[in-house]
């Protein structure tokens, strides 16, 4: 059982205090990691709770419910936290005594009524947090008129493509600055002892009060007729403290300061506003909202239930700052020996708050260096936080949910055979990086191994633990395919988990050869999924189709083609080159470990070899246009190429990577085998034969392209008139702005314009926009490509730069200039404006919000603002990677020499 409260840990405010706590939670001496924000901002409208017939979540679990209903795998929240297994969450409720309910979760609406897709329509700002939430910080900005619900909802379902979204600011809503800052400070004593700090400032220009309600319950786990699941817990109203019990858990408090009035009511369904049918529970889990806004009995006058409250009603003048202070702990249960350590929320409590604050200081200080200027620090501390609260929660049993529960409703039949019914094997429990805690609450595999990447900079031990876990046979499907996302797991993502293992090895020191082996093991049953289910016509070219890269094309790559025939893809066939490159990098430093490995190697030359040269002979090269192009196969013979000038062109670069002598004389089977491979082979002589002596050995280039075809390329990546952006590479060339591409297949037109900001296509739906915006993910392999062509060539190949400048530069400082482009988004100009916001002013002018970054998913391709989903940390975190590899961070290559 759970001991008693430990007292905080005496560590130095130094980087290792942190440091040491990450180690205590690798080794298992203490459980650092245990609680978290690990509790997401939307449960409402996922595939998870949609039991509806045509797959439509946003219509069977919307907002309207999520108050009123019970969820069934996971729970949300606003700056909430859990254990591991979410067996408790705690999470703030705020009303302005306006409203029509209680603040608990995000509102904002799915793609039938946002006008470009799913999309927030709230404020709030992920500050800080260290790698074992030691200390996070978590700010809101609540608007003190009533929240303009209504509103938001018709004028964006009223608004088309062609129009922007209508945002929360744009109501005046803001206007005379009336509002609250809410800002919430958690800080640990322990792993299982939280000190917790809600701070809430009146920003407007009259007196205002606001009611304020920490919130704590229980996951819902009893209600669904399952056996050994029927055990019901507790929690108790108590003086000014709320007491929950909990068989597997043990007892949790949680006290506060001052004299808030403890409410209870049950986490259970309220059948009864919902649907007219009696529930579960007299005190459903709206009965604090209901209380608390209209004054119903709708809590139990015992308090007693598994959903609790502490309601503090503040009052506070123009610019006062009213505090509340709470401590979370899990104590010894009640009839143990030892009493429960009082909870102190003064001196003691004071202490935690200081020294955690200050170990985190001192950890970031470190991680930055003394290099990294002020702001740019600032950028890694904030991205950093981003990615630590996109820790969440995920539990989905796949076969239990077309099933349906033993006390709910059956499904429809038509869900053995709808979505995801092929991965009936899959059940997920834990904890793992999400894209994005409300547009995407939910994981995306390609997104996740970008994530895990600047991940490994500050843990690199749950990194490799993310990468493992989609690999697991829980997750991996028996046939081999990594899961895409929710909506779809059989979509196909870009396969870069090995790019992302190979990166994060090297990011912890590149020893720890016993990850790289397991990685490799499963990428081996991937990869033979790949060659047997993606190259229909065996002839080494990739069909894909979605590839993450939603509308960039003039047809949706996902669904059937237009013509019968196949779509043989630049960017599918580049990404598997890529991938064996990733795959003879992998076993390369293994065979230096294990000679078995050499012989892997040398399958994975060749077929990296086999690859490239396929789309030189298959025609995906275009000669005289100097780019990769998909090419439509007939399935009378005709090929039509889809000249299009976009990132799937650019894709090849990536497929990229230096072996050196030194390698090859420590294995001396694979050097045979090159030279046995260029003497019989000598048509691959231009992917694979490239050598140049540096520093004393020779180094061969395995490219996808070539020299002279790299040249080519760069001459439109690098031109202001196509790709190149003052804010990093377009994902389409400028050049279709003027010349739109279009191809008439089956009688019917299909084009491709330049859209650099939120794209006119409801191609593939939603937020997805290849279409000219800037994506990070891309740009960031890209940059990593020039670095790899830059240590092979050195000085010897300089290209102009920008293209009609006259300028000559190294490929090593283009990507250096290609990040401080990225990096610039984030950063204030001279007139002191940051590109991310764009138009608005109040985010432009007004110190309360100027210094809060969004991390937006994809960004305009010409001004630079933040475009997509507005919390999407996950990726656009990469933004610290550029930061300190040009800062001084610790260097890495994906080469493998490294």
């Amino acid at each position: 059982m759970p001991s008693v409260i430990e007292e905080p840990t005496v560590i130095e405010n130094n980087p290792r205090a942190e440091r040491a706590r990450l180690a205590e939670a690798n080794s298992g001496e203490r459980p650092w990691r245990a609680w978290g924000p690990y509790l997401s901002e939307r449960a409402w409208g996922t595939v998870r709770e949609d039991y509806s017939e045509w797959g439509t979540a946003w219509d069977y679990f919307p907002h309207d419910h999520a108050r009123s209903r019970a969820y069934r795998w996971n729970e949300d929240g606003m700056a909430g936290i859990c254990d591991e297994l979410q067996t408790f969450c705690f999470a703030l409720g705020l009303w302005n005594g306006k409203d029509p309910i209680i603040k608990e979760r995000m509102f904002g609406m799915g793609g039938d009524r946002g006008n470009h897709g799913e999309d927030v329509k709230e404020y709030w700002w992920y500050l800080d947090s260290t790698p074992t939430h030691s200390w996070m910080r978590w700010r809101y900005h609540y608007p003190q008129n009533e929240f303009p619900y209504s509103e938001l909802d018709v004028e964006n379902g009223r608004r088309g493509r062609t129009e922007p979204e209508y945002e929360l600011v744009d109501t005046g809503v803001f206007d005379s600055d009336r509002y609250w800052m809410v800002e919430v400070d958690y800080a640990k004593a322990s792993p299982t002892d939280m000190c917790i700090r809600i701070v809430a400032e009146n920003r407007g220009p009259d007196p205002a009060t606001l009611h304020v309600l920490p919130t704590l319950w229980f996951r819902n786990t009893w209600s669904w007729g399952l056996p050994g699941h029927e055990y019901v817990p507790v929690i108790r109203g108590k003086d000014r403290s709320l007491v929950a019990e909990h068989q597997s858990l043990g007892r949790l408090v949680l006290i506060g300061d001052g004299t808030p009035q403890s409410l209870c009511c049950d986490n259970e369904t309220n059948a009864e506003r919902l649907w007219g049918k009696p529930g579960r529970s007299q005190y459903s889990k709206d009965g604090i909202n209901d209380h608390v806004v209209n004054g119903a009995d709708t809590v139990n006058p015992a308090v007693v239930g598994t959903k609790g409250a502490l309601h503090y009603l503040l009052a506070a003048a123009p610019g006062e700052r009213v505090e509340i202070r709470l401590r979370l702990t899990l104590t010894d249960p009640e009839g143990t020996p030892a009493p429960a350590a009082p909870l102190d929320l003064a001196g003691g409590f004071d202490r935690v708050m200081t020294d955690r604050r200050a170990d985190a200081d001192a950890y970031f200080a470190d991680v930055v260096g003394a290099g990294t200027p002020p702001e740019e620090a600032e950028i890694v501390r904030q991205a950093a936080a981003g990615l630590m609260w996109g820790k969440q929660f995920f539990h989905f049993d796949v076969r239990r949910w077309l099933a349906g529960d033993p006390a709910s409703e059956p499904p429809p039949p038509g869900r053995r055979n709808g979505r995801n019914s092929a991965w009936w094997h899959m059940n997920c429990r834990d904890i793992i990086s999400m894209p994005d805690p409300w547009e995407y609450p939910w994981y995306a595999s390609w997104d996740l191994a970008f994530h895990c990447v600047t991940i490994a900079r500050f843990d690199p031990e749950f990194a490799k633990e993310q990468l493992l876990l989609l690999l697991r046979e829980w997750y991996m499907h028996p046939n081999g395919q990594i899961p895409a996302y929710e909506w779809a797991f059989g979509d196909v993502n870009p396969p870069v988990h090995a790019w992302a293992a190979l990166r994060v090895f090297e990011l912890d020191g590149g020893t720890d050869y016993d990850f790289l082996e397991r990685v490799m093991h499963k990428l081996l049953l991937n990869f033979t999924w790949w060659v047997n289910r993606k190259d229909l016509r065996g002839n080494n070219l990739f069909e894909g189709g979605f590839l993450g890269l939603d509308n960039v094309g003039p047809f949706d790559r996902s669904a059937a083609l237009p013509v019968a025939g196949v779509l043989e893809q630049s960017d599918g066939t580049a990404w598997m080159a890529m991938y064996a490159l990733n795959l003879l990098d992998m076993s390369l430093q293994l065979a230096i470990h294990d000679p078995v490995y050499q012989d892997i190697a040398v399958k994975f030359f060749e077929h990296f070899a086999y690859i490239a040269g396929a789309a030189y002979y298959h025609d995906l090269w275009h000669d005289e246009d100097a780019f990769f192009y998909d090419v439509l196969r007939l399935d009378g013979g005709e090929t039509v190429p889809l000249k299009v000038r976009s990132v799937v062109g650019l894709l090849p670069l990536a497929a990229t990577t230096l072996v050196s002598s030194a390698t090859l004389e420590r294995l001396p089977e694979l050097a045979k085998r090159i030279h046995w491979f260029l003497t019989k082979r000598p048509e691959y002589g231009d992917v694979v034969g490239s050598k140049r002596a540096r520093g004393g050995e020779e180094l061969r280039l395995l490219s996808m392209v070539g020299p002279d075809q790299l040249v080519r390329i760069l001459e439109r990546m690098l031109s202001p008139e196509e790709f190149l952006s003052d804010y990093g590479l377009r994902t389409l060339s400028r050049s279709h702005a003027d010349h739109p591409f279009t191809v008439h297949l089956a009688g019917t037109d299909f084009t491709v314009g330049y859209e650099p900001g939120e794209s006119t296509s409801g191609l593939f739906g939603g937020n997805s926009n290849w279409r000219g915006p800037i994506w990070f993910p891309v740009n960031f392999l890209l940059i990593e490509a020039l670095r790899r062509f830059g240590s092979f060539f050195d000085a010897d190949l300089q290209v102009e730069y920008p293209v009609g400048s006259g300028e000559r530069h190294s490929l090593g400082d283009v990507a250096d200039d290609l990040s401080r482009r990225l990096i610039a988004i984030f950063r204030s100009d001279a007139d002191g404006r940051r590109p991310v916001f764009g138009d608005q002013e109040l985010f432009q002018r007004d110190p309360a919000w100027h210094d809060l970054l969004p991390f937006y998913e994809y960004f305009h391709g010409d001004s630079g603002a933040g475009l997509g989903a507005s919390h999407q940390t996950g990726w656009t975190a990469l933004v610290v990677d550029l930061i300190l590899q040009l800062r001084g961070g610790r260097t890495t290559s994906r080469n493998s020499d490294s």
